[in-house]
């Protein structure tokens, strides 16, 4: 899942890398939503951006926003986006920090889910039969048969470091997750005034040919990006983001749990 997560990610470099970064290759939390249209159509309600953002291009406002997001000690962000390898939807709801800590839930269309969970060096992870049985795609039925009643709804752990895991704990790196989004520039256009999830927010848009990109910028307190829209043919999708500075619930998980390093 690797590939597919990072260039699911790679909609939030879009904002800092003028369009030239990303190509295919792309509370714990319950699903984040859409924007209503009554959310994002009331103008009138949202607060002048002009007062915060006054005299700054799209473009340097984009700046400000890459700038605001990438320093957040911790953030939520949800999404979903095509998943190339599986022909399906990649869902993600992931609550992480700078320490590395992270919970949250990664699934593939109607391929099932993992809840995650990393604290310190350790990963626990909790996957439900669907997504047991495809992954273990091609594997012997009796063996994909055994590992969904060993697995399928216990939590299990490993060491975060180990190759298994690797991957995985990435996902829950944030300086990893948004490294790249200060690359380059911005050529945004500034919109309308608006409001997102009830928060005040400047729109914003930008073009690549028949690509088009709207992203939204909180316009009191600072200045986070707050969702991300693409229509790209290449990396179609939305990532928002919430909860900045909040603790992350990256607690051990209470009950059973395989420690799949001691099997192996």
């Amino acid at each position: 899942m690797r590939r597919t997560a990072l260039a699911a990610l790679c909609l939030v470099a879009v904002t800092g890398a003028g369009l030239t970064g990303c190509q295919s290759g792309g509370d714990t939390a319950s699903a984040g939503s859409r924007p209503s249209s009554e959310q994002t159509r009331n103008a009138d309600t949202a607060k002048d951006p002009n007062e915060q953002f006054a005299g700054l291009s799209g473009g340097e406002i984009t700046e400000r926003a890459v700038a605001a997001t990438t320093g957040a000690p911790s953030l939520r962000f949800t999404g979903e986006i095509p998943d190339e390898e599986s022909g399906g939807t990649l869902h993600v709801d992931m609550a992480l920090d700078k320490k590395g800590d992270c919970a949250g839930t990664l699934g593939i269309g109607d391929q099932g889910e993992v809840e995650l969970i990393k604290t310190g060096d350790t990963l626990y992870a909790k996957y439900d039969e669907a997504f047991l049985r495809a992954q273990s795609e091609g594997e012997p039925q009796a063996d994909v048969d055994a590992v969904v009643e060993m697995m399928a709804g216990t939590w299990t752990k490993t060491a975060a470091t180990g190759a298994d895991a690797e991957d995985i704990a990435g996902f829950c790196d944030l300086d990893e997750v948004l490294g790249d989004a200060g690359d380059g520039s911005s050529n945004a256009a500034r919109g309308k005034a608006t409001t997102l999830d009830g928060t005040p927010a400047l729109t914003l848009t930008e073009r690549d040919g028949a690509d088009r990109y709207t992203f939204y910028v909180a316009t009191t307190g600072e200045p986070y990006l707050l969702r991300l829209e693409s229509t790209s043919a290449a990396d179609p999708g939305s990532i928002a983001f919430t909860d900045f500075g909040k603790p992350v619930p990256a607690q051990k998980p209470e009950g059973e749990i395989l420690d799949l390093d001691a099997l192996a």
